[in-house]
């Protein structure tokens, strides 16, 4: 016969027991608002803080990141709507431009006075002897050599250029640090755009393109209609 005796169980409640039942009563606090002030919670000075001041403490947090956040997205919106303005004051001028320099005048004019953009380049590929004011001609085999591997996939490059690369694009700068360069491509390779910054870090290969692929595709559109106005 075995002497074996059953041990009784403990009514010691475990961590994870309180959470389970805490979590089946959610109104248990509402129907004993009195345990509220036997609950305590550290704080980082190491003081003892109620459940309540926690909470405020929380809620307080959460409040200030709110604003912050909504800050962020009306300064955003902002940025947007002062964006959306200028591109549409930039197409209007491109669609109303007569001659191809008068299309290169109105991209270098809204470049530098609406976007406030520090270097500017528009280079159309052709005689170089029809360059005039405002509009260079380059021939696209000399393109090719310069900046062929911004030209291979018809897509935007941002980022740090080699010194030769941006030598050919702005060729009256030397001090700039970063670029966005945009293949102007049709049927065939029509030209190439492209904005500058002294800094470094101000264009890089991450950053969203949809404005300069937008401007492009306008001027991929009327490029071909202007072909045989080149002095304005």
């Amino acid at each position: 016969m075995s002497n074996t005796q059953p041990q009784p169980q403990s009514d010691e409640l475990d961590d994870e027991s309180v959470r389970e039942y805490l979590k089946q009563h959610e109104d248990f606090f509402e129907r004993h608002p009195d345990m509220l002030d036997y609950l305590h919670i550290s704080h980082g000075s190491g003081s003892a803080v109620s459940l309540v001041e926690k909470q405020v403490s929380v809620l307080r947090e959460r409040n200030i990141e709110m604003r912050k956040r909504n800050n962020n997205l009306t300064n955003h919106a902002r940025t947007n709507d002062s964006l959306f303005a200028n591109t549409r004051t930039l197409v209007v001028a491109l669609l109303e431009a007569k001659s191809r320099a008068e299309l290169a005048a109105a991209f270098n004019h809204a470049m530098k006075n609406d976007f406030e953009v520090e270097y500017t380049s528009f280079i159309l590929f052709g005689d170089p002897a029809d360059s005039s004011e405002g509009c260079r001609i380059e021939s696209s085999d000399s393109a090719n050599i310069e900046i062929g591997s911004m030209l291979k996939n018809g897509k935007a490059t941002c980022g740090t250029l080699r010194r030769e690369e941006l030598s050919y694009l702005f060729p009256a700068a030397d001090s700039i640090g970063s670029a966005a360069v945009m293949p102007l491509v049709a049927q065939t390779e029509l030209g190439v755009i492209a904005v500058g910054n002294s800094n470094p870090s101000y264009y890089t290969s991450n950053m969203g393109t949809m404005f300069l692929n937008h401007v492009a595709e306008v001027l991929v559109r009327l490029l071909p209609k202007l072909e045989s106005s080149i002095s304005g």
